[in-house]
């Protein structure tokens, strides 16, 4: 007697949505992908690095505004990054507390060293 299918479990939803996901997120990265590199030079906006068909795989691009949804087709919201260099940006970004991290609280400055210059300006 066969053995009677088992049904699916959560981790077999979980699999397939991120799978799905995961497919959607590399056909919408494909369309702006290559209208992006169609219309720029295969250079990285900030190192100014070089790239060829060898090492395109390495050339990024990047949405200016941070918004992977918006691809306007004239690409003014795209730039061409090296991964060194994009990595940089969203890191930077993330440091200055833009990184849509929800109601997290933003870090405060601890120290104000420039909160007494308008009075040791007047001393003078």
């Amino acid at each position: 007697m066969p053995a009677k299918p088992s049904a699916p479990t959560n981790h077999d939803k979980l699999d397939r949505v991120v799978a799905e996901a995961r497919r959607n997120r590399d056909q919408r990265e494909k369309g702006y992908r290559e209208q992006a590199l169609k219309l720029y030079p295969w250079i990285c906006g900030r190192c100014a690095r070089e790239f060829t068909t060898v090492n395109l795989h390495e050339l990024t691009v990047h949405h200016r505004d941070h918004n992977h949804d918006n691809n306007p087709s004239d690409g003014s919201n795209w730039e061409l990054l090296c991964l060194y260099c994009h990595d940089n940006e969203h890191s930077r970004y993330l440091e200055a507390g833009f990184g849509g991290g929800g109601d997290k609280p933003k870090a405060q400055l601890t120290q104000q060293p420039f909160a007494n210059l308008k009075s040791l300006l007047k001393a003078e």
